[in-house]
């Protein structure tokens, strides 16, 4: 997956369990997030927050969201800070519910997509397209 805003490309690096940020102007490639070689779903910031195959990524500019896939989450990045929480689902389960935060399900998210306010999502293992707003 990969997102862009005015001044940087964001990368969901699948192979490397990580977001990486690509600062237009210059090329340079840095690690906003994640450790590299590393699967896991740990809050954090920085190389303490902890992802598992993300695929999808999307910005409002302000926040990254991330389809986490192997964690069947939805991840949020507060982009200034690089910090990484849970925004849906709950690591470990998979389904198709709809709620907020843990009550959500999801069955292998791999698309987001940001539209105003609202959040979209492929939820592909459940063959649906999902909302938060």
């Amino acid at each position: 997956g990969i997102a862009s805003d005015v001044n940087d490309v964001y990368v969901a690096d699948s192979g490397n369990d990580t977001i990486r940020k690509i600062v237009i102007a210059t090329g340079e490639v840095t690690t906003l997030a994640g450790t590299a070689g590393s699967p896991g779903s740990a809050n954090g910031t920085g190389t303490a927050a902890l992802f598992n195959n993300p695929l999808g990524i999307a910005t409002d500019r302000t926040n990254l969201y991330i389809a986490d896939s192997g964690n069947n989450t939805i991840r949020k990045i507060v982009i200034a800070k690089g910090t990484v929480t849970t925004f849906a689902g709950k690591a470990g389960s998979f389904g198709s519910a709809n709620g907020t935060g843990t009550a959500a399900l999801f069955n292998n998210p791999v698309g987001v997509a940001t539209v105003g306010a609202v959040l979209y999502v492929g939820d592909t293992g459940n063959n649906t397209i999902r909302k938060i707003t």
